[in-house]
């Protein structure tokens, strides 16, 4: 009987190491055979719904998260090896975003429409840890209503804690434990287990300054994290990295960190709103981007090699068009959303979601393009006199003239296309911020300048912007010329005051006085870089904002421009207005100007190499260049000189020894 025993027993064992080693061969055939599919966005930025887009001289509906869920349930379906991953930045750019807080709409849809990780991007600091932390528990809250919700996992690995102690450091922690935000993920799908995590790196970080937090290195971060993943079994590493991809392979920081970490296998790169046709191949890690506003679902193919990485079977950035139909249980899930956001925000300022605003024939810049080039915008134009009629409208009779009022191209997040112009359209434009009332929207701010500091400015947008497209300054009541043969940061040539704005036919020129100050319009974030130019510049360019009594001002919190009714009064409203402000058209709607689609003489270039238009008029940068110039010149001089009397007396005494 023990004999019997014995021999089942033993048969029993061979049964079982024969079926895991036919199920080991039957999976590492499977690895060989069927390829992994990679969904990804980035830089969603609340762009859930279709939205206006100029696609080969037409204007189209494009993108949106009903579209999306079409192309991911039918990829999925054919292929169950399929992850659906965002690299951040998901929130913060639509009317969506004004029930962030309250509601986590975003972080919910996507949740809805199947997407398994994402990452924080530096917008989702926003509303700075309040507002995250709101928005945080609000997400799982609509889980614990909802059975069948399942929230995408977050992650996020370079948030160094040990330096984020503040108080309100630990309420975002706190809300990222309560979410369940790790450093890194473990998914699987059809059999293969990817580790995924996510990290944000610098030039995100210095783009997020209401974060409060301190994040650490992107590459130092990823080699730990990958050793760990490693000890996982994972059979492929992905990284959602909200850092990005840049022509400049010195600040390309998602380049470096491949290079850096040559482990991981897929880095979805954020946060520069990069469209790669193709992928960046770095060994064997492979670098996607499919460009922002969920505009097209990106797809990775792969199929795993003998030594375990990955090689590329197929890659695309799958339109969302209007080819593609929209998920009708996406499109409810949104209509209710669009119904709260006009109950709970619009309604205080008298609007709603679709409303017309006025009809537009006026070809703006597209974004793709928009700030490319140093040149006066007709959008900038537009925004810049928005600022000024909403400062005069508010104040009524309380009214001081605004002289200048300035748009940079940094906060300008979209365009106007041909067509019925929305409430939704001009929020879009100004989505940025939140106000000291708590209520999203940046508000303007009225500061006060010298003229010598006036010309600052202009010399910042002809000088600076060329480095760093984001200072790009769009002008209402100033223009200035410029010579880009000049110095840098000596360019600007003559800069004037104009009255009568828009410019019309009767617009006249004013000379600036250095010593006397003026009514600057700005918004909120705008207005305090104006007061961080000094330190950025390293001195070398500044700006003191002032109140109206020349004091510097410390908390421009305090200098927002309020309505009659105590409101404030932000970008996107001021625009909004604006628009409605225009003359009727025979339909009795709102027409946008003509003169905003010609060139109107905000910036004027000089292009002149003449010699003396070079040097002409130097301002105090370039007199001390000049003389630095002069001064090593005639150092020079004198070394050669010097050099040459000794050669000679060398020379002379020589001949005389002989």
């Amino acid at each position: 009987m023990n004999v019997r025993k014995r021999m089942a027993s033993a048969m029993l064992m061979i049964i079982m190491m024969c079926s895991l080693c036919v199920s080991s061969v039957l999976a590492e055939d499977m690895k060989e055979t069927e390829n992994v599919t990679i969904l990804f966005t980035h830089d969603m930025h609340s762009h859930m719904d279709s939205y206006k887009s100029l696609q080969k001289d037409q204007t189209v509906m494009i993108g949106g998260l009903g579209k999306l869920k079409t192309i991911a349930d039918q990829k999925k379906e054919k292929n169950p090896a399929t992850f659906l991953l965002d690299g951040g930045d998901f929130s913060m750019g639509t009317l969506y975003q004004t029930i962030y807080e309250t509601d986590a709409a975003e972080l919910t849809m996507m949740g809805r429409v199947g997407f398994d990780v994402t990452t924080f991007g530096n917008h989702e600091f926003d509303y700075r840890s309040e507002g995250l932390s709101n928005m945080l528990h609000a997400a799982v809250q609509n889980a614990k209503n909802d059975p069948d919700l399942n929230l995408p996992a977050l992650v996020s690995a370079n948030i160094d804690w040990e330096k984020n102690t503040s108080e309100d450091n630990l309420l975002v922690k706190q809300a990222m434990d309560d979410y369940g935000v790790t450093p890194y993920t473990i998914v699987e799908r059809g059999g293969v287990r990817a580790g995924v995590f996510g990290v944000m790196g610098e030039d995100a970080d210095d783009c997020a300054p209401e974060s409060g937090l301190e994040f650490e290195d992107i590459v130092e971060t990823s080699k730990s994290i990958v050793e760990q993943l490693e000890k996982e079994n994972v059979d492929m590493i992905i990284c959602l990295s909200h850092s990005g991809t840049n022509e400049d392979k010195k600040k390309s920081e998602d380049e470096i960190l491949a290079k850096e970490v040559p482990q991981i296998d897929v880095i979805i790169s954020g946060h520069t709103h990069s469209t790669l046709e193709d992928p960046i191949k770095c060994g064997d890690t492979y670098i996607v981007s499919g460009g922002p506003y969920c505009e097209n679902l990106g797809e990775l193919c792969l199929v795993q090699k003998e030594d375990g990485r990955w090689k590329l079977e197929n890659y695309q950035l799958n339109s969302l068009d209007e080819t593609v139909p929209g998920d009708e249980t996406v499109a409810k899930e949104l209509e209710q959303y669009k119904n709260k956001v006009n109950k709970e925000y619009l309604s205080e300022f008298g609007y709603a979601f679709d409303q017309v605003l006025a009809e537009n024939e006026v070809e703006f810049t597209q974004m793709a393009q928009f700030a490319e080039e140093h040149e006066e915008d007709s959008l900038g134009n537009l925004i810049a006199d928005s600022y000024a009629y909403a400062v005069e409208k508010a104040e009524g009779n309380d009214y001081e003239k605004v002289d200048v009022a300035i748009a940079p191209s940094g906060t300008i997040r979209d365009t106007f296309q041909k067509g019925e112009l929305t409430v939704s359209d001009a929020f879009n434009v100004c989505s940025l911020g939140i106000g000291a009332d708590r209520i999203p929207g940046y508000p303007l701010v009225s500061v006060y300048l010298t003229g010598a500091e006036l010309k600052t400015v202009a010399e910042i947008d002809v000088s600076v912007s060329s480095i760093m497209t984001a200072t790009q300054l769009y002008p209402s009541g100033l223009t200035w010329t410029y010579n880009p043969y000049r110095l840098i940061l000596n360019r600007v040539t003559d800069v004037k005051l104009v009255t009568n704005v828009p410019y019309s036919e009767d617009k006249e020129w004013n000379e600036i006085q250095d010593d006397q100050l003026y009514r600057v319009v700005a918004g909120l974030y705008s207005a305090q870089m104006l007061g961080s130019v000094e330190d950025t510049s390293k001195g070398i360019l500044k700006i003191v904002p002032k109140d109206k009594d020349g004091n510097a001002i410390k908390d421009f919190e305090q200098y927002i421009i309020h309505d009659q009714n105590g409101a404030e009064v932000k970008e996107w409203y001021a625009l909004a207005s604006y628009l409605e402000s225009f003359e009727k058209n025979k339909e009795g709607i709102p027409q946008v100007p003509s003169y905003y689609g010609t060139y109107e003489g905000r910036k004027t270039e000089n292009a002149s190499k003449n010699i003396m238009d070079i040097l002409r008029n130097p301002n105090k940068i370039a007199v001390v260049v000049y003389v630095l110039a002069l001064a090593i010149m005639i150092i020079l001089v004198l070394v050669v000189r010097f050099v040459i009397c000794y050669t000679k007396k060398r020379a002379i005494r020589k001949r005389k020894e002989d």
